[in-house]
């Protein structure tokens, strides 16, 4: 069941007034949290994430992590599901309808639980369609990617350019032409056994995911590059594939028009799935 806390009252329904400034302008920030038997994955760092994303923008989160913790088992106990999809939202709150946040004096915050997203099986087995889109990932001097807001709407009109294409999510570049990643995950591709992954430096979000992904590579001897790469650097490619915190690693096996490697999931992307797997079993 889908069940929603606002500044800790769960309720089956709610609403935001339309003079929150979340809604007007996008001024909040939040975390996707997905769960293993129903308890939150990575808790921890999400929270630190939210509060590094809720001081970039320079807003106050107006509770603790202890109670955050407490409302988010709350949440998830009352909506009873198998598992769960957990968004934290933080907004700036009601004010005058301008852009200037001082006359915002109670940020909300809304935890919202609904069942657990699966992706078809069929995306792991054989890999996903992405298209390289015209659309740029924000530049890091105008609104960072690294700090995660409601402000989407870069993504997207990159999201709406890869369906427009045919495909099943968009890989952005940057201004200066370098590789970014997906609308809503980070992006690793294998080239010659080495695995590589854009750096912080190119404007992406320091994923979660992509960070368990970075050290379960270097514990188990995988070659790693981090750094700045033209797109056509994808053209000798053997493998490639997002992350995130609901996808976990789902295989890419075709850019644009051409199929990657043999067009199948390839072995260093197999070996970090199952390595992942098993490191969630053990986070358990």
């Amino acid at each position: 069941m889908t069940r929603i806390n606002i500044n800790g009252m769960i309720k089956e329904e709610a609403f935001v007034s339309v003079f929150d400034h979340g809604f007007l302008f996008g001024d909040s920030v939040y975390e996707v949290v997905n769960t293993r038997k129903n308890r939150p994955c990575f808790l921890d760092e999400h929270l630190k994430r939210l509060r590094r994303s809720a001081g970039g923008i320079e807003l106050v989160i107006p509770f603790d992590d202890f109670w955050l913790r407490e409302q988010i088992d709350r949440t998830l106990a009352d909506a009873a599901n198998q598992e769960s999809y957990v968004r934290i939202v933080v907004t700036r709150g009601v004010g005058d309808i301008n852009i200037d946040p001082s006359s915002c004096h109670a940020p909300l915050v809304l935890i919202y639980v609904t069942p657990a997203h699966i992706y078809p099986s069929d995306f792991y087995e054989n890999g996903i369609h992405l298209a390289v889109v015209s659309v740029q990932r924000n530049s890091k001097n105008a609104l960072s990617p690294s700090i995660k807001t409601g402000n989407y709407l870069n993504n997207v009109l990159a999201k709406i350019e890869s369906e427009r294409l045919g495909a099943h999510d968009a890989l952005m570049l940057n201004s200066r032409g370098h590789l970014t990643e997906s609308t809503t995950s980070n992006f690793f591709f294998v080239r010659n056994g080495t695995l590589m992954t854009p750096s912080l430096d190119c404007g992406i979000l320091a994923g979660i995911t992509r960070d368990v992904v970075i050290k379960l590579s270097q514990e188990n001897g995988f070659r790693l590059e981090q750094g700045a790469w033209p797109v056509e650097v994808l053209e000798n490619a053997d493998e490639m594939f997002l992350t995130g915190s609901v996808k976990n690693l789902m295989p890419v096996t075709r850019l644009d028009r051409k199929i990657v490697g043999d067009g199948k999931p390839g072995p260093i992307t197999r070996s970090l799935i199952c390595l992942y797997e098993n490191f969630l079993e053990r986070f358990e």
